[in-house]
């Protein structure tokens, strides 16, 4: 592996999991001699990116160039114009390797298009979803994500990197053919260690939260994917059988009126704002909940195994990957009756979320962080041999990915 490579990420999430991967994924490619920047959003989220804030905040604490790219989350009137942009970004920075982050800049990184005149060969492009898009939309949108997705996989994707096994599964099944490699998200070990009842109750001092009551907590952006309306759906069961349970939902997203909408009346749920450090909130937690619709691999059930929480969550592909036997509960996905059942065998017996909570710490170490930059350092360099990239396409695109009517 040669030392001294140029490599550009580019990310439209400037809070959540991308940005806390993005941060770490770059701050160990400096630590290696490699040249690095990113191109994102200027704006950053008060408590996201890591312990430094937002993204645009923590590269400033790593000294990595940010590169503004003025993009919006959603693909939309805009696109071809922040595609554009881009493309003179990465004219200008020059990279051996492009790694997208996340549907947008797939997109956006992806399209084909001329780049300057006498500018430097299209480099060796690797797309990481974070979870397929396709996923977060239904009817004639899907089919054409979908075809879209098929086809910048096939032509348009030096490395396509799944962030676990079941990501993997998902874009095969799809028909997504591409040049696939699995590099599971992993957790600091040295930050995320198990919380035993004195953290328990420090934390719960510095959140003022009452000791002894049973907390469930709910951790991410509040969106459709994440399922949090499916949980406030089973907090009036919880709550029944355990009338001094807490919920708190940490995070900020589109759908978060909405949801404060429908909690309100509901006894024992807390809405906090994200947070630039979850440790104290896993810590006070009995149990962590991730009650989501599709994922990629969390990281916060990365986090919450590391320190030693419960985990009920989702049976769905990116979570069942990650919860060991004995470690909390799979439920099935928009199931509320069995959802409430699951929070409400551990939060009437927290001992017992306790003692799962120790299966899962001695299971963390298999997604040691220091394991997942290691391979994704070592997928990086291997492309960036002469050539890699190759030219850039033509715009014969259009008819592969949207067939004319006569032919579909």
């Amino acid at each position: 592996m040669r030392d001294g490579l140029r490599v550009l990420h580019v990310t439209q999430p400037t809070d959540g999991g991308v940005a806390v991967y993005v941060a770490q994924a770059v701050a160990d490619q400096v630590r290696r001699g490699w040249d690095v920047a990113v191109a994102c959003p200027s704006g950053d989220s008060e408590g996201a990116g890591g312990p430094g804030g937002g993204l645009p905040a923590r590269l400033e604490e790593l000294r990595v160039p940010h590169l503004a790219w003025d993009a919006e989350r959603e693909p939309g009137a805009r696109t071809l114009r922040e595609a554009r942009e881009l493309r003179r970004i990465v004219d200008r920075f020059g990279p051996d390797v492009l790694h997208l982050h996340s549907a947008k800049a797939g997109l956006a990184g992806r399209l084909p298009g001329p780049s300057a005149p006498g500018g430097p060969p299209r480099p060796a492009t690797i797309f990481q979803p974070h979870g397929w898009s396709w996923l977060a939309v239904t009817g004639s949108r899907a089919a054409a994500v979908l075809r879209w997705e098929r086809y910048a996989a096939r032509n348009r994707t030096d490395a396509l990197i799944c962030v676990g096994a079941g990501e993997l599964r998902l874009g095969e099944a799809a028909g997504v053919r591409g040049p696939y490699q699995v590099v599971r998200n992993g957790v600091d070990l040295s930050r995320f260690t198990p919380a035993g009842d004195a953290n328990r109750q420090a934390a719960r001092d510095a959140l003022d939260l009452p000791t002894g009551a049973p907390l469930a907590v709910c951790i991410g952006r509040v969106t459709r994917q994440k399922g949090q309306d499916v949980l406030l759906a089973a907090w009036p069961a919880v709550r029944a059988a355990c009338p001094d349970a807490l919920l708190a939902i940490v995070g900020d997203g589109d759908d978060l009126p909405a949801l404060r909408r429908r909690a309100d009346g509901l006894p024992g749920v807390l809405f906090v704002p994200p947070v630039p450090d979850t440790r104290a909130w896993l810590a006070a937690a009995h149990l962590v909940v991730l009650p989501s619709r599709w994922e990629g691999l969390p990281l916060v059930a990365l986090e919450a195994l590391a320190c030693g929480r419960s985990l009920v969550c989702s049976g769905v592909p990116g979570l069942t990957e990650v919860l060991p036997y004995g470690a909390g509960a799979l439920v099935p996905p928009e199931e509320p009756d069995a959802l409430a059942a699951e929070l409400t065998s551990r939060l009437s017996r927290p001992r017992d979320a306790d003692e799962e909570g120790r299966v899962g710490a001695g299971a963390a170490g298999a997604f040691d962080l220091s394991g997942t930059l290691a391979l994704l350092a070592e997928v990086t360099a291997g492309l960036a041999g002469p050539g890699a990239g190759g030219e850039a396409d033509g715009d014969s695109w259009t008819d592969e990915v949207f067939p004319p009517k006569s032919s579909r």
